[in-house]
């Protein structure tokens, strides 16, 4: 799922909120706002300390045979060029997946 996904999901929510009466509009509209925030929600991008230093992550969201998996990569950069990459099915495990990664290849 992209960015493109949710634009048109939001549209699409928009477009037929405005062919139904108005409390069901209203209604559509809340529920099209709820579910683009829970969607945008799935990427992270951001910045950890490492041993000192500043390495910068990012997690997306992907789907494998019909399954929600998250993947996530870290970098240094400046310090190494060494690439910390993880796929999980964990949203909050996957950061740390990829952390260990990053280490493992490290040492």
């Amino acid at each position: 799922m992209n960015h493109r996904v949710v634009v048109s999901l939001v549209v699409v929510g928009l477009l037929a909120a405005s062919f139904t009466p108005q409390s069901h509009a209203q209604v559509l509209e809340g529920l099209a706002a709820a579910v683009t925030g829970k969607l945008a929600g799935l990427w992270r991008n951001g910045e950890v300390e490492l041993l000192g230093h500043y390495c910068s992550y990012s997690v997306t969201p992907t789907i494998r045979r019909w399954q929600l998996y998250f993947r996530g990569r870290m970098w240094c950069p400046g310090w190494t060029s060494i690439r910390g990459e993880a796929m999980t099915r964990s949203n909050s495990g996957v950061q740390g997946d990829t952390t260990r990664d990053f280490v493992t290849k490290a040492l």
